[in-house]
């Protein structure tokens, strides 16, 4: 169900090969994948295709914090390590993918729109000009319109309809949903994507992305909200009526837990990490005072001993910056105005979300049903990438089945075409190891 023609160039690869990835705070990964269309399924109803990974490739993300770019180079270096993997396992080169975005401050809007039909019976193109009108509205000087999604459409003030085409009115109108972020470190993504002799075919929002991945279609209908721990961020989507209508994200994530412990016990940042995924827990346990919990210190090439340091003590630290950062999230919930939308149901996905003791500490804080979600309905994805840190590299490669119901009007993409090579280099390359 394509609402406009807007869309054709992602969807018309709909049968084929689709590159996605993931530029985060801790890891960078590439994921290529064969995406077949497949008949109607009871689970994952949305979905139109089935998705077959081919290739994966993932480093240690370098030059990236709180997912924003910072060191071009080593951030280039990372993205080509990963992509280079990836093609390697899947036997093909790659000149364009889909990449997620975290940075610039992401901000949900809901802009209400209306065109004269004078009438006659609505087709695509008054939904195209409608939706439009209600993506333009959103463009600001230093912002990008990053997803500009219908969220319901009117008929002469008749609310609540889902498809107008045919339908007889006057006046057609539409609520959007439109998610934007700053230009600058759109910008800067780009670029250095570009600077691997690759494209862009579209920047995708973190929480759409995780929230398309962790979700189920019941969740996604009845309404839910997703929260995708990263290491240097934290995002929150909000989707009802099978509609993503609210994104958020905070500078916030799991390295802070393990900076945190790496200040408090004076060890190592690579230690305190160790730690943290060894014995690290939101919640205190009967026995933490007498668990003694081995710390290197600093120094302790210098013949310092290690310390013996009761589990307790780690515990507080750990408690205190998952409960500030469920806190923010819970008040940033608050101020959406959706919480009544996602009702009792929360899912937890992303990387962080796996330390000890999570879901309980956020069923006492946001006072919901809270789940761990992992990546869903994607196949050949190896048992290491099957957990909650790999949610946002299946959202991307589940994006574009959905991708035709969004409006390219003023998209960041349109926007935004910089010097990239368009990936020539890559092509030329494929083209001669195909022809002998």
């Amino acid at each position: 169900m394509s609402w406009m023609g807007g869309n054709k160039d992602v969807a018309s690869r709909r049968s084929g090969i689709v590159t996605v990835l993931d530029v985060g705070s801790s890891k960078v990964c590439c994921v290529i994948a064969r995406l077949r269309p497949r008949g109607e399924s009871p689970i994952l109803r949305a979905r139109t295709h089935e998705v077959q990974v081919i290739g994966i490739g993932h480093q240690k993300s370098q030059g990236v914090k709180s997912g924003v770019i910072i060191d071009l180079d080593r951030a280039e270096h990372a993205i080509r390590l990963a992509v280079d993997a990836a093609e390697r396992m899947a036997g093909l080169t790659v000149d364009s993918l889909i990449v997620n975005l975290t940075a610039g401050r992401l901000r949900s809007e809901v802009f209400s729109a209306s065109i004269n039909l004078g009438g006659h019976e609505t087709d695509g193109a008054d939904i195209k000009r409608v939706l439009g009108a209600g993506a333009k509205q959103a463009l600001k000087a230093d912002r990008e319109v990053v997803h500009s999604l219908p969220v319901a459409f009117s008929l002469d003030g008749e609310r609540g309809i889902r498809d107008p085409r045919g339908m007889v009115g006057d006046a057609l109108g539409v609520d959007m949903h439109v998610l934007t972020g700053d230009s600058a470190p759109l910008r800067n993504l780009e670029l250095c994507i570009n600077r691997s002799h690759l494209s862009v075919e579209r920047m995708v929002a973190t929480p759409y992305a995780s929230g398309l991945a962790a979700l189920v279609d019941d969740e996604l209908e009845m309404g839910a909200a997703c929260i995708d721990l990263g290491g240097g961020t934290t995002t929150i989507s909000v989707f009802s009526d099978g509609k993503f209508v609210h994104g958020d994200a905070i500078p916030v994530g799991g390295s802070h837990v393990t900076m945190d412990l790496a200040k408090g016990l004076s060890t190592r940042i690579e230690h305190a990490e160790r730690l943290k995924v060894m014995h690290g827990s939101a919640l205190p346990g009967s026995a933490d005072d007498r668990d003694l919990v081995t710390v290197q210190p600093m120094g302790h090439e210098d013949g310092e001993v290690p310390l013996q340091v009761p589990r307790s003590v780690m515990t507080r630290i750990v408690r205190a910056r998952v409960e500030e950062t469920l806190e923010l999230l819970r008040d940033r919930l608050g101020k959406s105005g959706y919480g009544n939308a996602v009702g009792k149901r929360v899912v937890l996905t992303g990387g962080a979300s796996q330390l000890a003791g999570l879901p309980e500490a956020a069923r006492r804080i946001l006072g919901r049903n809270v789940r761990i979600g992992r990546p869903l309905g994607v196949a050949g994805l190896p048992e290491a990438a099957k957990g909650p840190a790999f949610s946002t590299a299946v959202g991307l490669l589940i994006y574009p089945q959905v991708a035709s119901f969004e409006s390219r009007q003023g998209n960041a993409m349109s926007r935004l075409k910089m010097t990239g090579t368009g990936g020539r280099l890559d092509r030329m390359s494929r083209w001669l190891r195909d022809s002998f």
